[in-house]
């Protein structure tokens, strides 16, 4: 679906391609956007516009978080006088972080300077008194999660008429898999739907979805115990894991160490991996309060729900496993709300940042090799614009449209499907201004 705007630029409720472009065509609506597409209309305004509303559903993960905009509707049933809710997908975005290139990044840095400190170079005096740290301080790979999906959703509600936030706060529920279950409140814990489920997503996503004795993929997995019951093994979730049917059965209530006696690399792998924390889920739960405090800014409802529940709702509906299909069904799914509609096309969108300050490029020993242009801007255009290219002859005649990588000669490159264009700026024309993230999109596969 294609956001739009009024008149004063106040998000309506999105609406069609085919509608955008008979809109655009009759010179009702212009395009302020390229990439999410958006458009303005010039003859409406929100005061005579009916505008229900939409949801933002968000999923964060470590390495990427999916975000899906949807629109619920109820129905009533005149016969039964039920009423069912239908929940159709409007936009799907991934975004995908570069928390892993910051870390690497700051490490090189770090050898860097602790190189130069070890070296016979020139005297620099200790300074310690600047490296204070604020209240809240992340590391920037950290930050850097928090700031791209805050700004991705303030966007969201710039174009759309959210009313509502959902996100994932916690891929699993820890106080639904402690052992104190007199506490919980409700029964669903104990005996109903979603009895188990954040047990299970825990177990999936630190043994990797692999039986934890044998490998295999892609099969029926089983929550096993280490050391099992009948010896007087617990109920903890460092001695529960996965294993598929042939390794349950076989293994019984041998102790691991006989049923594993043949091959004690996989053994000792197993009793590590027990001990072993989730670096994404511990990323994750590093900044789900920062991230909740940021979206919680924005002045619009906000409701948090776990991973088990999203599992459950997903696996009920029949969907894939996906970032964006994950964000469809986070939130409340009952036997009264259907997921009827997802969007066919994800947008996904790429942090790749905004170039670097360093005017400079360094060997492998840290020094200086390369003097760099101290500006950005060449010719009216600077590395990662949306620009179009329109070359009237040569070995690249025809239209491209792409991000360009600018050069100080003016002969600029265009990134495209495949390869690369190398055009004159005088063949260029601005689409829209670089702002960190590259976009691409992808076809959803939803059902499994």
């Amino acid at each position: 679906m294609v956001a739009v705007l009024d008149r004063k630029g106040r998000p309506l409720m999105p609406c069609h391609p085919a509608r955008a472009r008979k809109l655009l065509s009759q010179g009702r609506a212009v395009v302020i956007k390229s990439v999410p597409f958006a458009i303005r209309l010039k003859d409406r305004v929100v005061e005579n516009s009916v505008v229900s509303g939409v949801a933002v559903r968000i999923d964060p993960g470590s390495k990427g978080t999916g975000v899906a905009v949807t629109a619920d509707t109820d129905h009533f049933d005149t016969t039964t006088g039920e009423i069912t809710t239908s929940r159709r997908g409007l936009c799907a975005v991934e975004l995908r972080h570069r928390g892993a290139q910051i870390r690497n990044a700051m490490r090189k840095r770090a050898s860097y300077r602790r190189r130069r400190r070890s070296t016979n170079l020139r005297y620099r005096a200790p300074r310690f008194h600047n490296r204070s740290r604020p209240s809240g301080w992340l590391p920037p790979s950290l930050q850097h999660r928090v700031d791209t999906t805050a700004s991705t959703i303030a966007r969201l509600t710039r174009f759309f008429p959210v009313i509502e936030l959902h996100i994932e706060r916690v891929s699993f529920d820890v106080h639904a898999m402690s052992l104190d279950r007199e506490s919980l409140e409700g029964v669903e814990y104990q005996q109903g739907s979603l009895a188990g489920y954040e047990v299970r997503q825990y177990l999936l996503e630190k043994w990797g979805r692999t039986c934890a004795y044998c490998g295999a993929k892609d099969v029926p997995l089983q929550v096993e115990h280490i050391h099992p019951r009948a010896r007087g093994g617990s109920d903890r979730i460092s001695n529960l894991t996965l294993a598929c049917v042939p390794c349950n059965q076989d293994k019984a209530a041998q102790p691991v160490g006989d049923f594993l006696a043949g091959s004690t690399t996989r053994l000792a792998r197993l009793l590590a991996g027990a001990k072993e924390p989730l670096v994404d889920a511990a990323a994750m739960n590093a900044i789900r309060w920062q991230l909740w405090e940021r979206l919680s800014s924005l002045g619009v409802p906000i409701f948090a729900w776990s991973g088990g529940r999203t599992k459950y709702n997903r696996a009920m509906h029949g969907l894939s496993k996906s970032h964006t299909l994950d964000a469809l069904a986070v939130g409340e799914v009952d036997d009264a709300t259907r997921v009827v509609r997802h969007p066919e096309m994800v947008l996904v969108t790429t942090a790749c940042g905004r170039g670097s300050y360093a005017r400079t490029r360094t060997d492998k020993y840290g020094f200086p090799r390369l003097g760099m242009p101290r500006q950005k801007l060449h010719c009216g255009f600077a590395t990662g614009d949306l620009v179009r290219a329109q070359i009237p002859r040569g070995k690249y005649q025809g239209t491209h449209t792409g991000r360009v990588a600018v050069r100080a000669s003016g002969t600029h490159r265009i990134s495209v499907p495949g390869g690369y264009v190398d055009t004159n700026h005088r063949n260029l024309r601005l689409l829209q201004r670089g702002d960190g993230y590259a976009y691409t999109t992808r076809k959803e596969d939803a059902r499994q």
